[in-house]
């Protein structure tokens, strides 16, 4: 059995204002330095064998207390970014109602299949971070693996593990807590591999 802990980042400034940002490299801000911190605590009991990250700045900042506290290194992995919202970067849902009411409202219909201009699909993403995690649990077959990416790539991933429709991620799993981990257990069942989730959205002082 292999165990990931996938953990959203911590708190970046255009967070903070709920704007959108998926392929912008924006900074943790203090508050979310600290929720670093506690999940890098949180890895002292953890048990882990490795911790990976997506090479967004938001994502690699918020690893590194957990590879100091472990001496564990990091390993960076660009499939684990963060959907790209295209034209959406940096706005404010509201802001994106105001600005391209129409685009937004196809994005609200099907956030899965429908990009936001110029940007990236959710199935796009989900093409491309699904094989990282199941290559993890190839090569871990008995660990335990922090993994921090992002709200809405975990979201989407989630769904497409647990057979549920990925358009439905922004209704099933609403809020995606900065560094609290969502625990995914693969195990082979009947000659093949099965995700299940153990917990989502678990403090990391828990």
């Amino acid at each position: 059995m292999t165990t990931l802990f996938l953990a959203r980042h911590g708190e970046t400034v255009w967070h903070a204002e709920h704007r959108y940002a998926g392929s912008s490299d924006v900074e943790l801000t203090d508050h979310g330095r600290v929720q670093a911190d506690e999940l890098g605590e949180w890895a002292t009991r953890a048990r882990l064998s490795a911790i990976v990250a997506s090479p967004m700045l938001r994502a690699r900042v918020t690893a590194k207390p957990a590879a100091d506290a472990t001496g564990i290194e990091i390993r960076l992995d660009p499939r684990l970014v963060e959907i790209d919202f295209g034209s959406g970067e940096g706005l404010t849902p509201a802001e994106l109602d105001d600005r391209m009411p129409a685009e937004w409202a196809a994005f609200e219909r099907h956030p899965a299949r429908q990009p936001m201009p110029a940007g990236e699909s959710g199935v796009e993403g989900i093409a491309r971070a699904l094989p990282a995690l199941l290559e993890l649990a190839d090569e871990f077959p008995h660990g335990r693996v922090l993994v921090v990416t992002h709200a809405t790539l975990m979201r989407l991933v989630l769904c497409e593990l647990l057979g549920i429709d990925p358009d439905r991620y922004r209704e099933l799993f609403p809020v995606v807590e900065n560094c609290a981990p969502t625990i995914l257990r693969f195990e082979e069942l009947g000659g093949g591999r099965r995700a299940r989730l153990l917990g989502f959205n678990i403090p990391p002082r828990a």
